[in-house]
């Protein structure tokens, strides 16, 4: 049987091939065992799904093997967003909550994220002993599962609408009420996934007024990876470039974890930009001094502006775990990803890709301008930044010498004199200027990420350039 191996954020596989009831079964025992392991008892566990193929059976078939185990569940009864999961699991003070999703990833794939009782990702001591507890089980008897209804009728599952707590703390966060003044006219792609009926539902009852496309359930996502970048949302761009009115098109990954943002002219704008104009935003209208996040690989624009307001700004290795933590001890106002996670102090320490939504509407809409003037705007205050990543598949040889080229790193690179290397997830090459490099190796496939920031488009195209030819030379 191949190894179930815990990543970033939990577990996943192709259907039927490696996400099979018998492999589920063996991951939920597992986290039963984790949570039983020195306890009499365990607060119940939320269980949910998102709209790929037969979750509905996976979470039935979830909450029968926790019943076994002794352990009491609350069901979603409809596809759930992974920060709606989040939280479910600290407004109900559960143990924990399991969501079947294989997030952005392709149809074909299914997946298992858990989250451990204080609501953010699941922390590497405890995806290592889920990990032990798995290989243990994989080599015992098939895992046994009460019956759904059984269960059900016995009072082990309570089957839950996580819609009404959720949208009421989205209303506390956010102000809705301005983006409803300002007559802000806003489109909505949930792309397929679990993110419809929430976003739409909050502005609509304000009397916002949303424009929605694909908000069916389709377990394929029509054929395409349900990730809201620029390559996937090519026909929504132009819907809302060619709309006229819209001033914003909003998008949600397949479990709403993740966000895109489009601008009234149909401009795709990056997380890296996002971030720290929410920072920037926030501090303004909220009158919060307080530190941020951001990972290893995220922008530096996100420095410049917390610079520019006397705030301290914390790095992380890639993950959302760590910096979820860092909210869970309310020690940053925000925190986030240029993979598009993002959230705030007094929210669920889980990427929320509803919440990041709904904050660039208000900011938007309160500060009367589009994205691009807004984002011109902090240039003028805190300086220009440009940023790329690249993907680069290696040969065996390649990815060999790569290893070695890092583990001896250079003092010139790209033509500029290496001040400091921070190796907290990956080779990181930090320059004089500010520019920086940054090279990461897949732990999962033969492939070089490097990142690359400069101050002008000019020095990103040869920085680039410079970043590759060190992986290819």
């Amino acid at each position: 049987m191949d190894e179930i191996k815990f990543g970033t954020s939990g577990w996943r596989g192709i259907i039927a091939r490696d996400f099979t009831f018998a492999n589920a079964r063996i991951v939920i025992k597992a986290i039963a065992e984790h949570l039983l392991a020195g306890n009499d008892e365990v607060a119940g566990v939320l269980i949910g799904h998102d709209n790929r193929f037969m979750g509905e059976d996976f979470s039935r078939d979830a909450a029968g093997v926790l019943a076994a185990a002794g352990i009491r569940s609350w069901l979603c009864g409809e596809g759930v967003p992974t920060p709606v999961l989040a939280f479910e699991i600290l407004h109900r003070r559960a143990g924990g909550g399991i969501n079947f999703t294989a997030s952005h990833n392709p149809p074909q794939y299914n997946g298992i994220k858990f989250s451990p009782d204080w609501g953010g990702p699941a922390l590497p001591e405890t995806t290592g002993d889920l990990e032990q507890r798995i290989r243990q089980l994989q080599s015992g008897p098939a895992v046994e599962a009460m019956d759904y209804v059984q269960a059900v009728d016995q009072g082990w599952v309570e089957e839950i609408d996580p819609h009404p707590p959720y949208l009421e703390r989205l209303g506390q966060l956010v102000d809705v009420e301005a983006i409803a003044k300002a007559g802000l006219r806003v489109a909505f792609n949930p792309l397929f996934g679990v993110g419809q009926g929430y976003l739409d539902r909050l502005l609509r009852a304000e009397g916002v007024e949303v424009t929605s496309v694909n908000h069916h359930r389709d377990p394929s996502f029509g054929g395409q990876p349900p990730e809201p970048s620029a390559e996937v949302m090519k026909d929504f761009i132009q819907l809302v470039k060619n709309d006229g009115r819209i001033a914003l098109g909003l998008a949600t990954d397949g479990d709403a974890d993740r966000y895109g943002i489009i601008d009234g002219d149909g401009s795709f704008i990056e997380p890296n930009y996002i971030l720290p104009l929410l920072l920037d935003y926030l501090i303004r209208s909220r009158g919060i001094k307080k530190a941020a996040a951001r990972s290893v690989a995220t922008s530096h624009f996100l420095d410049a502006v917390a610079r520019h307001h006397g705030i301290e700004v914390h790095e992380t290795p890639v993950g959302f775990k760590y910096i979820g933590e860092l909210i869970r001890d309310g020690r940053i106002l925000i925190g986030g990803e240029e993979s598009a996670g993002l959230t705030i102090d007094g929210h669920v320490p889980e990427k929320d890709g509803i919440l990041a939504c709904l904050l660039v509407a208000e900011m938007v809409a309160v500060e009367g301008k589009s994205l691009g003037r807004l984002l011109s705007d902090l240039y003028r205050r805190v300086g220009s930044y440009y940023t790329r990543r690249v993907n680069i598949r290696l040969t065996s040889s390649l990815q060999q010498a790569l290893k070695g080229k890092l583990a001896n790193p250079p003092d010139i690179l790209a033509g500029k004199k290496v001040e400091r290397l921070v190796t907290i997830d990956g080779s990181k090459f930090l320059f004089a200027d500010g520019t920086w490099i940054l090279y990461r190796l897949s732990g999962t496939e033969p492939v070089a990420r490097a990142y690359i920031e400069a101050f002008s488009p000019e020095e990103l195209e040869r920085m680039t350039k410079e970043a590759v030819a060190f992986i290819s030379s």
